[in-house]
């Protein structure tokens, strides 16, 4: 019976622990750029899109492609790095918690 409340006890930790890490990570922002700086995306950890900015420069209604082309490769690079910032903290709690031998985490 003790091994029972020994479990259940880290299991209450083990999801308190993952509820800061989710909050915390919804607090972290990363941005993705495009076009030398005309299209700027901000992600949040939570992969909630925070802000989108596009250069006036770059609107033309004549090569709606380009635009295209240029959200789509700020959103990849946002993307990528909101990935890492997940991965990490992922990894970060891990540790924490003692697990280890998890493919794709440090």
């Amino acid at each position: 019976m003790a091994m029972n409340r020994d479990m259940m006890a880290k299991l209450a930790q083990m999801q308190e622990r993952l509820v800061k890490a989710q909050a915390d990570l919804a607090e972290k922002r990363a941005e993705g750029t495009s076009g030398g700086g005309a299209v700027q995306i901000v992600v949040t950890g939570g992969m909630k899109v925070d802000s989108l900015k596009i250069d006036k420069e770059v609107v033309d209604p004549e090569d709606v492609e380009m635009l295209e082309d240029l959200v789509t490769a700020a959103l990849n690079e946002v993307l990528q790095k909101v990935q890492a910032l997940q991965m990490g903290q992922l990894a970060g709690l891990a540790g924490s918690l003692g697990i280890g031998g998890i493919p794709g985490l440090q």
